[in-house]
């Protein structure tokens, strides 16, 4: 029972017979008299008093302790007092040993927040915002995201590059591979074009690796070399937020703004042939968003972009090259390393030098100006990415060594080795063996590098039809369908003769007007000639009437012994 239901009882009783003694109440519920006068005169028990606290052991050390924990309130972040160097200093330096360890530990895990807490109250400094008013075509903000897209099948983890203008809420975004120094710099350049104009003050960052070398005291900052002339190129300053989550409400705007977009367009995850196809999804995206109204504001984005744009510093016609410049030397296997990560290039330049520009989602290899490999950026460790073509002379010597080549194995997955690739290696092998029927394949291949790919496949269809695994006639047939699409392929439709201010409705009335020349050149001679026809099934020689040579003159050869003359 507790003291509250002994008290109620006693009133109780004490009002349903008024006669019983205090006594009499004291002696039913065994307890004190003084008990049953307190519960007869009030129905609340009195507070029971408190000992008074224990001194603690610890309690002549407090003031050293204290002095320890404001002198780190001052110092730097990794060089401050840990509770083990605080017992340690105790007993070292002031020969302090009545408190225990975990008695120091209880005592400045408390103290500690208390100290910080009064020294802001000594300062009057209260964490929280205030809200801030920017001026158009002044500021914006930049920032990464991460996100997950699924290109040719394959889900790859990528980065969502994010600048915002701070006035209108005008937002640019692009997905890279990495949020590499390239793609940082990369998504700067798409961001200016699309929108017409850089910010005139500064664009706020954290401290993202791409930008920062070294983060010092304050706000200042150790720059990358690049990215200082990439910052002098364009004409804009940097500011650089306090580090760690305090210093994200300094541009809260894009940090906000990444992960909504990424939860509105990009869930579920996008399905993509390219980050090319993504990108420009994305950017009409963008475009399609100058429609929305932000939080609190009357206007949508698209009317605050149109005042700000104006105010927006212009773009350098001059370009800058965002890829960082790479000089590997190409190995026995055609491959060049660059960040770890491997690239088929032309057999021909084994041994040599060549010139890389590393992007932010391709790879781009250079003999001096001329583009001689270009592949989609890799970003594992110890991926590779080889292209059949580059092989095709290595494997003109060595045929057997295509089967089992990553080269074709990469062409399949890809699709650029077709079904009809596939066919046609297959009749060849069957005619002529293994190795010829590879190096008729082969052959066929090298047509790729001249002529294109619609036309080769329409060459050895036919060449199949025609019961025929010849590259000749694959190539006469590839060069007769490329002519014939050149042929019927317009020099300007009437989209291009519209942007070229051409009035397509008055064409065929000039071309009704127009004197036809024919009518008065003197006329054609006939060719007799036969046309050209091509092969299409295969025709045996007609039969002869002639009679085969007899060799019956050298059978007396054949009958001579030693010892005997002609």
């Amino acid at each position: 029972m507790s003291r509250v239901e002994l008290f109620a009882r006693i009133r109780r009783d004490r009002r349903l017979e008024p006669d019983l003694s205090v006594r009499a109440l004291a002696e039913r519920y065994g307890v004190h008299r003084r008990t049953v006068r307190e519960a007869l005169e009030s129905a609340v028990p009195k507070e029971r008093k408190k000992p008074p606290p224990r001194r603690s052991v610890l309690e002549p050390a407090y003031g050293l302790i204290d002095e320890m924990l404001r002198a780190d309130l001052s110092a730097p972040r990794k060089q401050k007092h840990t509770t083990a160097r605080i017992y340690q200093r105790l007993i070292t330096e002031h020969g302090f040993t009545a408190a225990g360890r975990t008695v120091v530990y209880e005592y400045v895990a408390r103290r500690r927040p208390e100290l910080v807490a009064e020294l802001r109250e000594e300062q009057r400094h209260l964490q929280g915002m205030v809200p801030q008013q920017h001026q158009p075509g002044e500021e914006a903000e930049v920032d990464f995201a991460d996100v997950w897209v699924r290109v040719a099948g394959t889900v790859l983890k990528c980065h969502l590059f994010t600048l915002r203008l701070s006035f209108s809420g005008r937002a640019v975004h692009r997905v890279f591979l990495s949020e590499g120094q390239e793609a940082f710099m990369e998504g700067h350049v798409e961001a200016f074009r699309a929108l017409g104009g850089i910010p005139t003050r500064h664009i706020r960052y954290d401290n993202l690796r791409p930008a920062v070398q070294r983060v010092c005291f304050g706000r200042s900052r150790v720059e990358s070399q690049n990215w200082v002339k990439f910052r002098s190129h364009f004409g804009f300053d940097a500011f650089y937020c306090i580090p760690g989550k305090d210093g994200a409400h300094e541009k809260g705007g894009v940090e906000q703004e990444g992960g909504r977009f990424r939860r509105t367009h990009l869930v579920p995850v996008p399905e993509v042939a390219s980050l090319t196809e993504l990108n420009e999804k994305i950017a009409a995206i963008d475009l399609a968003e100058d429609e929305r109204i932000l939080h609190g504001q009357r206007v949508s984005i698209g009317f605050n972009f149109a005042h700000e744009a104006e105010l927006l510093a212009p773009v350098p016609f001059e370009e800058f090259d965002t890829g960082s410049t790479l000089t590997p030397k190409v190995g026995r296997d055609s491959r060049i390393t660059v960040r770890q990560s491997q690239y088929s290039v032309p057999a021909r330049f084994i041994g040599r030098k060549v010139r890389v520009s590393l992007r932010a989602n391709e790879v781009l290899v250079f003999d001096r100006t001329t583009i001689i490999a270009r592949h989609v950026r890799l970003t594992r460790r110890g991926e590779s990415h080889d292209e059949l073509d580059h092989y095709l002379e290595i494997l003109l010597g060595k045929p057997g060594a295509l089967a089992g080549s990553t080269a074709l194995a990469t062409a399949r997955a890809e699709g650029t080795f077709t079904s009809a690739h596939e066919a046609f290696w297959s009749a060849a092998r069957a005619a002529h063996g293994n190795g010829d029927g590879t190096r008729a394949l082969i052959e066929v291949l090298l047509l790729h590098r001249r002529l294109p790919a619609e036309a080769v496949i329409t060459g050895i269809t036919t060449a199949l039809d025609a019961g025929s695994t010849s590259p000749e006639l694959v190539a006469i047939e590839a060069r007769k369908a490329a002519a014939s699409t050149a042929r019927d392929q317009p020099l300007l439709d009437d989209a291009d003769l519209s942007d070229l201010g051409i009035d397509t409705t008055v064409i065929p009335k000039i071309i009704d007007d127009t004197p036809d020349p024919r009518e008065h050149a003197p006329p054609t001679p006939v060719s007799t000639a036969a046309p050209v026809i091509s092969l299409r099934s295969r025709r045996e020689l007609p039969a002869t009437s002639t009679p085969l040579p007899s060799v019956a003159i050298y059978d007396q050869l054949l009958r001579r012994t030693k010892g005997t003359s002609a």
